[in-house]
């Protein structure tokens, strides 16, 4: 029987990275072998997931992007991976809070506000 891999399954050699980085070999009398915590092994599999739905994203992504268009597809992208917030938008938002608790005064928000949306986007 032929081994082959489904397209969603993820390279051994990706496999063996995220073995390499939460697992530690541990030597016991003459031989190697290798031990794992739930957590690394956790870990693990998260990242198997991870990978996975990435890969399924993608290949949706294309699918919508080919038979409804660019804009369609990057809102499917937008929506299944949200970025977050950059630091100027949390800034923001903080700041708007702070305002609304009106524990400062206006000119010195308005100040903070026109400052903060003047900064580039991370």
């Amino acid at each position: 029987m032929i081994n082959q891999q489904h397209s969603i399954t993820p390279l051994p050699e990706l496999v063996e990275q995220w073995v390499a980085n939460d697992w530690f070999p541990m030597v016991t009398g003459n031989s190697d072998s290798l031990t794992i915590t739930r957590d690394r092994l956790k870990s693990v599999i998260d990242q198997a997931a991870q990978w996975g739905a990435d890969q399924e994203l993608e290949a949706c992504h294309c699918e919508v992007s080919f038979w409804g268009g660019k804009g369609m597809a990057d809102r499917l992208q937008a929506t299944r991976r949200p970025k977050p917030p950059s630091l100027k938008e949390q800034a923001l938002a903080a700041l708007i809070t702070v305002g609304a608790c009106e524990s400062i005064d206006k000119v010195t928000f308005e100040t903070l506000r026109i400052a903060v949306e003047a900064m580039p986007n991370d």
